[in-house]
């Protein structure tokens, strides 16, 4: 028999689809999300759906946890450019207020996801293993707050309440709502910067594979209790692979210019500096964290994850990602 779940951030991209596979292994699911446009789907799964703002001062927490055993917190703010109080208010506040109303609750198990961001920076780095050193400092707020809520979540653990927290790379699928709108907007340019001559390596993860760690994470948490872990596709690519193939697909034709880094690096702080002044809330065609997110090599050691958790990865990300640009799912 299952256990009874909360999974936070419900009607996203990953959300939805870890709801979909606690169900399938038998989970009773109270699912949240500030949309409702996803209400019907969820429920049509068997989950209980609960609309909620969790960074609203008003939001009962400790209803939304009572009752189950294990919470899956994957509700944050997932951009790139924005207030940094923001960030700090969804991602740091409202993951602090939860881990309280989880241990008032007596929740047994809190899996928070991370991100892969607390590593960029502005040099390849390959094989990372889950305990290696985040970027100092963080390249934005959001880099910067997913740091901050992973040490809040991992500080929580005790015999009482076991947390852990999952860092998957780059999720995509049909659902995706902050990747691919990206990689289609970058692909929809005439042409498109190649810094390092577009050699730079990114591992693409099927948000089923995504899912599937998280809730082996949450399965085995004995084994990882107060400990991160690193999760991606485990096919590394060249970033001019991708952007080529994610061209093709939508049916465009960009030009790849290759892009002296040192020039990027110049362009990004400009572009960044000029938005602050006027301030613009879209964010900038090119910025710091983006440049080295393209122009260096970001790859994970998941032998190590598989010895944690079991965890292999079963679906080629980039296929992902190009049924997901056609409308479709690989």
């Amino acid at each position: 028999m299952g256990r009874r779940l909360l999974i936070t951030g419900a009607t996203g991209g990953l959300g939805l689809a870890l709801v979909a596979a606690a169900r399938a292994r038998g989970d009773a699911v109270v699912a949240t999300g500030r949309s409702v446009a996803a209400q019907g789907r969820i429920e049509g799964l068997g989950a209980h759906f609960v609309a909620a703002d969790l960074a609203e001062p008003g939001t009962d927490l400790r209803a939304l946890v009572r009752g189950c055993d294990s919470v899956i917190h994957a509700a944050a703010l997932s951009a790139s450019w924005g207030p940094p109080e923001a960030f700090k208010r969804i991602n740091v506040t409202a993951t602090a207020a939860l881990l309280e109303a989880a241990r008032a609750e007596g929740c047994d198990r809190f899996v928070f996801i991370s991100s892969p961001s607390i590593f960029a920076s502005f040099r390849d780095r390959i094989g990372i293993r889950a305990g290696d050193a985040p970027a100092r400092p963080p390249l934005n707020a959001y880099a910067r707050t997913k740091l901050a809520a992973e040490t809040l979540a991992l500080a929580a653990n005790s015999a009482a309440l076991a947390t852990t927290a999952i860092r998957p790379r780059a999720i995509v699928g049909p659902d995706d709502q902050v990747l691919l709108p990206r990689l289609a907007d970058l692909a929809g340019r005439r042409w498109i910067p190649m810094l390092r001559r577009g050699e730079a390596l990114i591992e693409l993860t099927d948000v089923r594979d995504a899912a599937d760690a998280v809730l082996l994470a949450e399965d085995r948490i004995d084994r990882v209790a107060g400990q991160a872990v690193n999760v991606s596709g485990g096919r590394p690519r060249p970033v001019r692979e991708v952007a080529a193939a994610l061209a093709a697909a939508l049916g465009r034709n960009p030009r790849l210019i290759d892009l002296p880094v040192g020039v990027g690096h110049g362009l990004a702080g400009v572009l960044e500096t000029l938005a602050r002044l006027t301030g613009r809330k879209t964010e900038p065609r090119l910025t710091r964290y983006s440049l080295a997110t393209l122009a260096y090599s970001q790859t994970f050691d998941l032998e190590e994850t598989a010895a944690l958790i079991g965890y292999r990865p079963r679906y080629d990300g980039l296929a992902a990602l190009l049924a997901a640009a056609r409308g479709g799912r690989a």
